[in-house]
């Protein structure tokens, strides 16, 4: 059925004005800050503390660096290797998440997640603490 020219269009839904779609791409550039803070953090306090466990281990391999001295003194300082494993994982799983996104675009259920979670944010209103960072003018 075809739409007569007089006819008035409808207006178009409240998802695709471009309002709505810099509301989503400022709540992914919040999600983006959020996540690289939270790396941040663990590499101010959790990397210290597990590199303060190692301190005997890192004279040694200062000293005489071997592989297998690496190897045992993380084998002997579990909670140290767990924390120092936590930042490097964190890291490069948000690297990778961060560059597929640039390389490749959000994926469609990622986007879909964004744009509910501005939806409802819009419908709580200024009482959503994310309100003034996302759905600002």
């Amino acid at each position: 059925m075809k739409i007569p020219p007089d006819y008035p269009s409808p207006s178009p839904p409240i998802d695709d004005d471009s309002n709505f779609q810099s509301e989503v791409q400022r709540l992914h550039e919040l999600t983006v800050y959020g996540r690289w803070l939270f790396v941040a953090f663990l590499w101010v306090t959790v990397a210290p503390l597990s590199l303060w466990g190692l301190r005997d281990e890192l004279v040694l391999w200062v000293e005489n660096f071997t592989w297998a001295a690496v190897r045992y003194g993380l084998i002997y300082h579990r909670l140290s290797a767990i924390g120092l494993g936590l930042c490097i994982g964190m890291t490069l799983a948000v690297l990778i998440w961060q560059s597929r996104n640039i390389l490749l675009g959000l994926p469609r259920k990622e986007r879909q997640r964004l744009e509910q979670q501005v939806r409802r944010i819009r419908q709580q209103g200024q009482s959503h603490p994310l309100w003034r960072l996302v759905c600002r003018e």
